[in-house]
């Protein structure tokens, strides 16, 4: 007969089990929204190697510093200089005007502006980049209106049209003002999330196991059916982990009033399985190696890539076999891609569920982990009776 716990009782006595439950995981959230609330990156600071000092160059100058992205806060005497700063931090890209600026420009050659950034900000470097060529196009442009106007018999408008002769309008669909926390934040909050679920699992077994670790048989709580106890176990956690994914649902898509196209129930229904997965890849964590420190080894290694290989700041289809697999295996990539039809794209439920039925092979490690419970169970029994019948043991 399995021995009747007090999940409260278990709560009172792990603070580090509560925390998990309760503040931990609102705390994370909080703090990565914090970091990304600006939602949108500018003034980057940049600097500038000026080697010819002309009217021109002052003009590409104001040009790249108009840019809502870009501000230029350092002017250097050399290229050296300037690499060295952008080295220690002060600077993310620095642009070198060439002496031969002004000349190159009224001879109708094509001068080289040389612009140099730190690739290894993947971001940064993509705000700089795209920066620099609106701005040297509008720069370009200017010169062309200035050129026809100098030659008379034109207008403005047709001096501008023929120095822009196709006029481009580029709209972002599904994040219109290139928000950067709603692209990132609603991703790496499921990440977190998701690591949460699988270490609470192991914490509450864990619990559990160290309030009976003085019995012989530790197993006993599990009573003569372990699977359908342990499920009992489990099972009472449920609505904890659902209410964790329901706050910050209604923290995104209601307070911060992020755009929803989508059915909040269809976003319910997949948490509930992805919580059910988390669950199990959990618990076959811990009884793996019946060890809480390296069961946190197995969880950690194994829903550390989570928002790497979700496909939101990589391409999927670019991912090599290695990281489709393992992409394949974590529960909250199934579960992204639910939501970002859902508050995106406004699919149906059928397309968007359609999503979850790979999360079938969590079949897998379901029954593993029950092949795990019984084997352990019966290794501890088998311990019991071996002592009991030990006489240096009675004794």
């Amino acid at each position: 007969m399995a021995i009747h716990i007090s999940q409260r009782q278990i709560l009172r006595r792990d603070k580090w089990l509560l925390s998990c439950l309760t503040w931990i995981p609102i705390l994370l959230a909080v703090t990565i929204w914090g970091v990304f609330s600006a939602g949108i990156a500018r003034d980057l600071p940049i600097g500038v190697v000026d080697l010819q000092h002309s009217q021109l160059s002052r003009k590409m100058m104001q040009t790249l510093d108009a840019s809502s992205t870009l501000s230029i806060d350092f002017q250097y005497a050399s290229a050296l200089e300037a690499k060295n700063a952008m080295v220690e931090g002060d600077i993310y890209a620095y642009a070198v005007i060439p002496s031969q600026f002004d000349q190159d420009i009224l001879q109708h050659r094509q001068p080289q502006l040389s612009v140099f950034y730190n690739s290894q900000y993947i971001l940064v470097a993509k705000l700089v980049n795209s920066a620099v060529a609106q701005s040297l196009g509008y720069f370009d442009a200017q010169l062309e209106v200035m050129g026809d106007l100098a030659k008379g018999n034109t207008t403005m408008l047709a001096a501008t049209g023929q120095a822009v002769p196709i006029s481009t309008q580029i709209t972002a669909l599904f994040n219109r003002n290139t928000n950067y926390a709603q692209f990132l934040v609603t991703a790496i909050v499921p990440a977190i999330w998701q690591i949460s679920v699988v270490v609470s699992t192991i914490l509450i077994l864990a619990a559990h196991f160290r309030l009976y670790g003085h019995q012989k048989n530790s197993f006993a709580f599990l009573g003569d059916k372990p699977v359908r106890q342990l499920t009992k176990i489990l099972s009472q956690y449920i609505p904890v982990f659902m209410l964790q994914g329901a706050l910050f649902l209604y923290w995104f898509y209601v307070l911060l009033d992020w755009p929803m196209e989508g059915s909040f129930t269809v976003l319910f229904i997949a948490q509930f399985v992805t919580v059910i997965a988390c669950i199990i890849m959990g618990a076959m964590f811990f009884f793996l190696p019946m060890d809480p420190a390296r069961a946190m080894s197995f969880a950690g290694a194994f829903t550390a890539p989570s928002f790497a290989f979700m496909g939101i700041t990589f391409p999927v289809a670019d991912m090599n076999p290695l990281a489709l697999a393992w992409r394949g295996l974590l529960p909250i990539t199934h579960y992204i891609e639910v939501q970002v039809e859902q508050t995106n794209y406004g699919a149906t439920a059928a397309q968007s569920l359609s999503s979850l039925w790979p999360m079938i092979g969590y079949i897998i490690p379901l029954m593993l982990t029950v092949v795990l419970v019984l084997k352990h169970r019966d290794a501890a029994i088998k311990n019991s009776i071996a002592s009991n019948n030990d006489p240096q043991e009675a004794a």
